[in-house]
């Protein structure tokens, strides 16, 4: 059972590095720093389950940046079936980026 968590941890650090080339276009700073990625689930067998936002429901990448986050995820090797939903509940604040994303952004 061990092994199989730390297949699962493995698999989602995978998935992490995967999801942090993905960039909102209108800022220089990756989706998931960003804090718009709410849940990273892994199944078996290795079906990833990802919840996620965008900055706003009227991002003009609102198809494109989900799309790109289940491209790159299948990209994995091993990744079996993976489902991206977009979700605005709750919806994104400047609050949930990440130190480092702040930084970049100039709000601290």
């Amino acid at each position: 059972m061990e092994n199989q968590n730390q297949q699962e941890a493995d698999l989602k650090e995978k998935v992490i590095a995967a999801i942090k080339t993905v960039y909102d276009p209108e800022i220089p700073v990756d989706v998931y720093e960003l804090g718009l990625i709410y849940e990273i689930s892994i199944f078996p067998v290795n079906n990833v389950f990802v919840s996620m936002t965008l900055t706003s429901p009227s991002c003009p990448s609102a198809e494109a940046i989900p799309s790109e986050v289940k491209a790159k995820i299948e990209e994995i090797d091993g990744v079996n079936d993976v489902e991206v939903e977009l979700t605005f509940d709750p919806p994104f604040t400047q609050d949930m980026m990440s130190e480092a994303a702040k930084l970049e952004l100039g709000f601290m």
